[in-house]
C-alpha cells in the first residue's frame, strides 16, 4: 500500500507537530468544556471497546466448510438486457480470500425490496469502491434476478455485485430464511483456501437479546443520526421519500450543465 500521495497535499505536508484539533467552539461554556471532557474519555473506550470485539471477531475459530452453491448473475451494467449466467460462491471472492455478503430482504414474491435492507445497501454502495480493495463484496437475495437488477437499477446501485439465490437452499442454510419465506437482514463473511470456501461470520440485524442495532455499525446513516443532539429519534427508511429511488431521480450536475 502506498502513502506517496500524503506528500502531495498541503492538507497534511503543512502540519504542525503537536497542534492538536479542538474539542469544542472557543466560545463553549465551562459547563460544555467539562461535559465535552467526559466525553471524550467515553468515546475513547467505546473506540478501544470496538477494537477489542473486531480482534475477537478476527480470532473465531474456522467456520463449516460450504457446498458450491450456483447463483444467477446478470451483466455487470444494470440496464443491459443481456442474458443471465450462473455464478459460484466462489468465484465470488474475485481475486481475494475473503467475501462479505449483505443478504438483502428481497421475497420472489415482492417487487422491491425491504427498505431498511435497501438503507443498508446504499451505504455499501457509496464505499464498495473500496471495501472490494481488501476482499470481494456481493448483495445476495432470493428474489429472481430480473427483480434484483430491477430494483438496483431504481435505487442507483451501479457497481454492487448483485445475485440471486432463487431456486438455491443458500437463504435457508445460512439462517436468513424461515420455514414459510419469511427473510432477515444479514451479513456474513467467508472465507476461501484452495477450493474449500468456509462460512466465517454471520450477524443478522437483531442481536440474540431481542434487540436491533445488530449490524448498525456498517451503516453511515445510523452513526451520522447518533451525532445529533436529538438521536436517530423514530426515524426509520422507507421506499417512497424523495431520493430513495435515486437511480430515477435527475441528475443535478447533468441539469446544471444543460
Amino acid at each position: 500500500m502506498t502513502t506517496e500521495w500524503w506528500n502531495e497535499l498541503k492538507s497534511i505536508t503543512l502540519h504542525v507537530e503537536g497542534e492538536k484539533p479542538p474539542l469544542w467552539n472557543p466560545t463553549a461554556s465551562e459547563e460544555n468544556r467539562a461535559a465535552r471532557l467526559a466525553l471524550v474519555e467515553a468515546e475513547v473506550a467505546l473506540r478501544d471497546q470496538v477494537e477489542a470485539v473486531a480482534a475477537q471477531r478476527r480470532a473465531l475459530p474456522p467456520g463449516p466448510v460450504l457446498p458450491a452453491y450456483e447463483f444467477t448473475e446478470g451483466p455487470v451494467d444494470l440496464s443491459a438486457d443481456g442474458p443471465s449466467t450462473p455464478v459460484t460462491l466462489a468465484e465470488l471472492f474475485g481475486d481475494h480470500d475473503e467475501l462479505v455478503v449483505y443478504h438483502i430482504m428481497f421475497h420472489p414474491d415482492d417487487d422491491a425490496a425491504c427498505a431498511m435492507c435497501s438503507l443498508w445497501v446504499d451505504g455499501l454502495h457509496g464505499v464498495s469502491h473500496h471495501i472490494t480493495r481488501r476482499a470481494g463484496l456481493a448483495v445476495v437475495g432470493k428474489a429472481p434476478i430480473d427483480k434484483l437488477r430491477a430494483w438496483a437499477c431504481r435505487r442507483g446501485w451501479r457497481g454492487l455485485r448483485l445475485v440471486s439465490a432463487y431456486g438455491t437452499s443458500f437463504t435457508t442454510d445460512l439462517g436468513v430464511e424461515g420455514s414459510r419465506g419469511a427473510q432477515v437482514p444479514a451479513v456474513s463473511v467467508f472465507t476461501r483456501d484452495g477450493d474449500e470456501v468456509r462460512h466465517a461470520y454471520i450477524q443478522n440485524a437483531d442481536l440474540p437479546d431481542g434487540q436491533g442495532r445488530g449490524i448498525d455499525l456498517i451503516s453511515p446513516v445510523w452513526q451520522v443520526l447518533d451525532l445529533l443532539p436529538s438521536g436517530r429519534g423514530d426515524w426509520l427508511p422507507d421506499n417512497t421519500y424523495p431520493g430513495a429511488l435515486r437511480g430515477e431521480a435527475v441528475d443535478p450536475i447533468a441539469e446544471r450543465g444543460r
